[in-house]
């Protein structure tokens, strides 16, 4: 057992130091950008970022394009006249994120088991006619057993979030039925916060508007992300000390 402690407190001093070395490259970092403004990310080429991969979902087989004498129709065309809105790589696209939840969620479970068990030989061959040592010597009760469990379990949730904005995306990926990959990010600085969204996800042509925008609603495989960097994001977030007991401590 104690070697089974001691093993324990080092893992533990083990861990601690490694999150200490994480945390102290990042207090370096912070250290030397006290006073300044958080800076902007450059624009980059989504598709050379680390971890990018492309989107491979299933896909009809492709309709070979034929024309037909004396006509300006094409088979397979989506449109009679070209449009100026996102159809290739590279193009641009407005995406207007409307997002508007609420949910309440209540549950309540309660479990009541109460067991009792008793069993023995009271008179087995005669054993009351036996007096003195030899009736000690006969079992008594063999079994008994109290159980009693109790279970209340209650859980409440109440969520409500809502977004409202437009943000500009790049097509990165033509799909071969035609459906568009885009991505999109924007940063905005005020003071010394730092306010990121980015949207990415899979859309169809037919679904974006004269106007060249497109709903979030509307895009399959949608990835919405909201959030900032700076003095606010900072104090809103408990230590790295408080982070690394969390996951550690067993209680």
């Amino acid at each position: 057992m104690c070697f089974l402690h001691i093993r324990r407190i080092a893992l533990t001093g083990t861990m601690l130091s490694v999150a200490a070395m994480a945390g102290g490259c990042s207090s370096i970092d912070r250290l030397s950008q006290i006073g300044e403004t958080p800076k902007l990310s450059a624009i980059e080429n989504p598709t050379t970022q680390p971890g990018y991969k492309p989107v491979q979902l299933p896909m009809p087989k492709p309709e070979a394009v034929s024309y037909n004498a004396n006509s300006l129709w094409r088979n397979g065309s989506r449109s009679f006249f070209k449009d100026q809105r996102a159809h290739q790589i590279g193009d641009l696209l407005t995406v207007t994120v409307n997002i508007t939840d609420q949910a309440n969620f209540a549950n309540e479970t309660q479990r009541s088991r109460i067991l009792t068990e008793d069993s023995g030989i009271t008179n087995f061959l005669g054993a009351s006619l036996l007096s003195g040592n030899a009736a000690k010597a006969l079992p008594g009760r063999l079994l008994t057993a109290d159980s009693n469990s109790i279970t209340d379990g209650k859980g409440l949730i109440q969520r409500q979030e809502s977004l409202t904005t437009n943000i500009a995306a790049v097509v990165t990926q033509l799909l071969p039925n035609g459906n568009l990959v885009v991505e999109g990010k924007q940063e905005i600085r005020v003071n010394y916060e730092k306010r990121e969204l980015i949207v990415a996800g899979i859309v169809r042509p037919e679904d974006i508007q004269s106007d060249n925008t497109i709903d979030s609603s509307k895009i399959a495989e949608a990835r919405i992300a909201y959030g900032g960097h700076g003095e606010i994001s900072d104090l809103q977030q408990p230590r790295y000390g408080s982070q690394v007991m969390d996951v550690l401590l067993p209680f």
